[in-house]
């Protein structure tokens, strides 16, 4: 399966004179949409909330979560991410099933990575949205919904911006931005300064 195609990106500007994002966000495109029934007529155009972010960012969405590689991520931080974020369904509202899951696994594996090389872990953010498998299930079985709370959801997205904003405050820049390519990365730079369908946890 061709990886570019699984992926919707948009590179979302703050300021016309910054020419790269410092922030990267891979968002599930069914995290907070209404449920809606199940049809023939292929994949809807994705619905995904508006997080009114005060700085550049690189948005890529995807179908799920769980198709989001550890490579996927760590390009992000080549390609000069100061942090990234990634914003997946809630565990057991997965379309997927185990999506959700398996995108916290890998998550957790770039962290550890992260702290290997220097970059620190801190850089990768995991939060989660509601999810709409359980009311897709229910719009197409005829049944009732209950109504989403717009106001509890908006809550939910003021916090992930909220804590990405401080995450970022607390960040040096990161050093593959600012050094050549074949600089050896580190926590003090400032001071110097295919998504596939596998089920696999890595």
């Amino acid at each position: 399966m061709n990886n570019e195609r699984e992926m919707d990106t948009e590179t979302i500007p703050y300021d016309a004179e910054v020419q790269k994002p410092t922030v990267s966000v891979f968002v599930c495109a069914n995290c907070a949409r209404p449920g809606k029934a199940a049809t023939s007529a292929g994949r809807s155009r994705p619905s995904v909330p508006e997080f009114a972010w005060p700085f550049p960012v690189k948005k890529i969405t995807v179908p799920c979560a769980g198709r989001i590689q550890p490579e996927h991520i760590l390009k992000a931080f080549e390609l000069g991410a100061d942090l990234v974020a990634v914003i997946a369904c809630e565990g057991e509202n997965c379309h997927y099933i185990e999506g959700s899951k398996r995108c916290a696994r890998r998550v957790e594996f770039v962290q550890s990575i992260l702290e290997e090389i220097g970059l620190g872990e801190e850089r990768l953010l995991l939060f989660s949205l509601p999810g709409s498998a359980a009311e897709d299930l229910l719009v197409t079985a005829g049944k009732k919904t209950e109504i989403p709370d717009p106001e509890s959801l908006k809550r939910k997205i003021d916090s992930i911006r909220e804590r990405t904003v401080k995450a970022l405050e607390i960040l040096p820049p990161n050093p593959l931005r600012l050094m050549d390519s074949d600089a050896v990365p580190c926590r003090n730079s400032r001071e110097g300064t295919d998504t596939t369908d596998d089920n696999t946890d890595k």
